[in-house]
């Protein structure tokens, strides 16, 4: 009786102890998260001008007007090359692909190597095929290209791991109702799994808008609004970086008020995702 009352006296210590662990965890967590918001939006804040926002860029007034028109079409145009070839490739994995196949075994460890490959390795391999071999040069084009190749693993991942989640009662039920297997995949399993295809569209966006290795090496640093898809620019994560090398004092401001505007552009952006999932899921509801 006595060696009950020890044991679960033991595990209630263990279990408390464990719970305690994991809520300073997630306080620790929470404090980073706010402490490096609140610093880089209070800088920002107190950089703030209407110039450095809408004006146009000079020596003297650094706007960042055409970085974020860029970074948008970067963001517009990568997931348009990215998100189809991602999910064609997760439905032939999950839904078509037999098991044991040689094939799909080759297909997962080349996206697990491409995970980790660096980004800068990547802005190498975007600047010397699709810069000089197909003579793209410093542009979007070559830009939106190579980071699609690095939004590949992501999204692939992510969307197989959310069609493996639709309960296959779902896939039943369309086929007794005499719905082929491509119609089953598109109006049953693809809306299923829309949240788990929506949260990797969001870490893709946030790595694009993020980047900057890479698209050093391909989009390029010149400061201008681009006129076409084979012109070179820089995102508002190039223009923060280059602001902070070369302008001092004063560049140090500009990045502050770029990384606030980058902020809100993604905190933007994910209300805008969360919605349009929201929407897709009570229509599949209905």
């Amino acid at each position: 009786m006595i060696g009950q009352i020890k044991m679960f006296s033991m595990k209630n210590v263990a279990s408390v102890t464990l719970r305690s662990l994991v809520y300073v965890a997630m306080g620790l967590t929470a404090i980073s998260l706010l402490g490096i918001l609140s610093y880089i939006l209070f800088n920002g804040v107190k950089a703030f001008k209407w110039s450095l926002i809408f004006g146009k860029f000079s020596s003297a007034n650094p706007s960042m007007s055409f970085s974020i028109v860029t970074t948008c079409v970067m963001i517009l145009l990568t997931l348009l090359i990215a998100v189809p070839i991602s999910i064609f490739c997760a439905v032939y994995l999950t839904e078509y692909a037999k098991r044991k196949n040689i094939f799909v075994n080759w297909i997962r460890l080349a996206t697990e190597t491409l995970a980790g490959i660096p980004s800068i390795v990547f802005g190498l391999f975007g600047a010397i095929f699709f810069g000089t071999v197909m003579g793209f040069g410093y542009s979007i084009l070559t830009g939106c290209l190579t980071v699609a190749i690095m939004l590949l693993p992501v999204i692939i991942r992510q969307t197989e791991e959310a069609v493996k989640s639709v309960p296959d009662m779902y896939r039943e039920g369309s086929y007794g109702l005499g719905a082929s297997k491509l119609r089953t995949v598109f109006r049953i399993v693809l809306p299923s799994a829309m949240p788990g295809i929506l949260s990797a569209v969001i870490l893709s966006m946030g790595r694009i808008i993020g980047e900057t290795a890479a698209l050093i090496f391909t989009l390029g640093t010149v400061a201008q609004l681009p006129g076409g898809l084979l012109d070179s620019s820089r995102t508002l994560a190039v223009h923060m970086y280059i602001s902070t090398r070369d302008g001092g004092a004063a560049g140090r401001e500009v990045a502050f008020l770029t990384g606030a505007v980058l902020i809100v552009v993604i905190l933007c952006m994910n209300i805008g995702a969360s919605y349009i999932g929201g929407k897709v899921g009570k229509d599949f509801e209905n």
